[in-house]
């Protein structure tokens, strides 16, 4: 029986669950994905999230297709929805067209193939976490947006990862977690996945950075990356490039923790990067409550692109990169 097991997905001979990430963290709850207009309606929905986490969901889905006796032309068809159900997250497309080739092929090849995917992630975040742990001193001051652990990968995690690498070290890190409007993947999730890990953290609002860079409270900056450009450019959830030009301006190093597979040397730079829009009612309805007059227009991305000249390297599971250039060869 072959089954994988993440901390938001698990995947057993032929079925693929996941926690669904709006519960968190007051319940835990697992749903079994049915169809890939489920997996769809789940992935634009955010329960499950995280561009490593999408991609991996994504192939072990196929591979339950597959087992279920679906046809190549139905597999490439239901790849091709897949791929288009989140634009920004380059992860999606990569492990998709690295899966393709092989859906003409029997279903255990496509399920081992997925679940090698599976594996390849859980040791992309321990190399990236061994990368990143020699930023880290005594105690360092680490502020972080969204959220980058567990939850979001097959293994430890990026920009989390580094930071529970540095904590299992005896470094003892703060964490200032950016509660990252508008559905709070920050005080929702990072928020519980450090309480797990024992790291000391303080939760604020998205608008306090400022401040706190200000009474230099802030050692260095480590987030995530939804997709990496051939320039360096990187796209984040939005509020990311607000916290590169507050590090730039106040001397702070801005660090992006992201595996190989979210780079995209076909996408020259932030301008060929599509950015997802986000529904209004996450801006004007926090549940049943209205929070705003009915009929206001918003402008709701769901993810901003920090240029390379704010970043002071990109930690990956190949080291950490310094010279964009990396990217483009």
């Amino acid at each position: 029986m072959t089954q994988r097991t993440a901390t938001a997905l698990r995947y057993q001979n032929g079925t693929l669950a996941i926690l669904d990430q709006r519960a968190l963290p007051s319940e835990t709850l697992w749903v079994e994905v049915k169809d890939a207009d489920h997996l769809v309606a789940l992935i634009q929905s955010l329960a499950i999230r995280g561009a490593p986490l999408i991609g991996i969901a994504a192939v072990l889905f196929l591979a339950v297709a597959a087992k279920a006796g679906k046809d190549a032309q139905t597999l490439k068809a239901i790849s091709a929805q897949l791929r288009a159900s989140r634009p920004t997250a380059v992860n999606l497309m990569n492990l998709l067209d690295r899966l393709n080739p092989l859906l003409d092929k029997d279903s255990a090849t496509i399920e081992a193939a997925a679940v090698a995917l599976f594996d390849e992630d859980v040791a992309l975040c321990e190399r990236i976490s061994d990368a990143g742990l020699p930023l880290f001193k005594k105690g360092s001051r680490v502020l972080t947006h969204c959220n980058t652990g567990g939850l979001p990968t097959a293994g430890r995690g990026t920009a989390l990862g580094v930071v529970t690498r540095a904590q299992e070290a005896g470094l003892a890190p703060f964490v200032w977690v950016d509660e990252t409007r508008p559905l709070g993947q920050g005080s929702r999730l990072t928020a519980y996945e450090l309480k797990e890990a024992g790291v000391a953290h303080k939760l604020q609002p998205d608008s306090a950075a400022a401040s706190l860079f200000a009474a230099g409270k802030v050692d260095l900056v480590v987030v995530g990356a939804d997709r990496i450009a051939a320039n360096g450019d990187t796209a984040n959830k939005v509020g990311t490039l607000m916290l590169a030009v507050l590090a730039k301006h106040f001397g702070v190093p801005f660090y992006i923790a992201a595996p190989w597979t979210t780079v995209d040397p076909a996408c020259p730079g932030a301008a060929a990067i599509p950015i997802e829009d986000r529904p209004a009612d996450e801006l004007l309805s926090l549940g049943n409550k209205q929070l705003a007059p009915s009929g206001t227009a918003t402008y709701n991305p769901g993810f901003d692109v920090t240029p390379a000249t704010l970043i002071s390297g990109w930690i990956t599971d190949r080291g950490l990169i310094t010279n964009p250039e990396a990217f483009s060869q």
